[in-house]
């Protein structure tokens, strides 16, 4: 456990590190680019929570397409300030080109950011088609269509049956099927699947 709490420490001092270099030259970049104050300082907050809505996109296991375009593209912005503060550009003498990708990035990232967070992941949007009625007798259900389970790798189910017996010695009981979601980091369907092979 302690080494664990260790390896999450020097992750998280990294993470935070590289976060305020990469901040301070998203910040630069305006500033340099004609933005001052209050708005130099947004540029580095919207192409950061550009790149955190993205991710999340992307681990929500749905609809990656557009978490994989809009986090490539708050990358690149990212990227492209961490490089251009490097010395490869004059900061005191910033190309017109320059001045217009980052007076036109609070509308790229309104965009991207409303995406994200607003469009629902198709297999979610999409209704069931209207079923004809049946000439059965009223009040009977019919049987549900079984849904195919997504296939679980052997090494997975291994893992979790660990995460299991571990949950089992501290706490008394079983893991329930949203904690064993949470701890594997899986979308809801797949940790459905890996629970019925526990």
């Amino acid at each position: 456990m302690r080494a664990h709490l260790a390896r999450v420490d020097a992750v998280l001092v990294q993470a935070v590190i590289a976060a305020a270099l990469s901040f301070a030259h998203l910040h630069d970049l305006a500033s340099a680019a004609g933005q001052n104050g209050w708005k130099a300082w947004a540029y580095p907050v919207s192409v950061d929570l550009l790149l955190v809505a993205a991710w999340k996109r992307l681990r929500s296991g749905a609809s990656k397409a557009a978490g994989w375009c809009w986090f490539v593209v708050a990358l690149a912005a990212s990227l492209g300030a961490n490089v251009a503060t490097a010395g490869l550009l004059d900061m005191d003498d910033v190309p017109a080109w320059l001045r217009i990708l980052v007076a036109g990035w609070p509308a790229v990232a309104f965009l991207g950011g409303t995406l994200l967070a607003h469009t629902a992941p198709a297999a979610e949007t999409a209704s069931p088609p209207a079923e004809p009625e049946t000439a059965g007798p009223p009040g009977v259900p019919e049987a549900e269509p079984k849904r195919l389970a997504p296939h679980v790798p052997a090494a997975l189910v291994n893992h979790a049956r660990k995460l299991a017996d571990e949950h089992r010695t501290r706490t008394g009981s079983p893991i329930d099927t949203e904690t064993l979601r949470a701890r594997l980091g899986v979308p809801a369907p797949l940790a459905d699947a890996i629970a019925s092979h526990l």
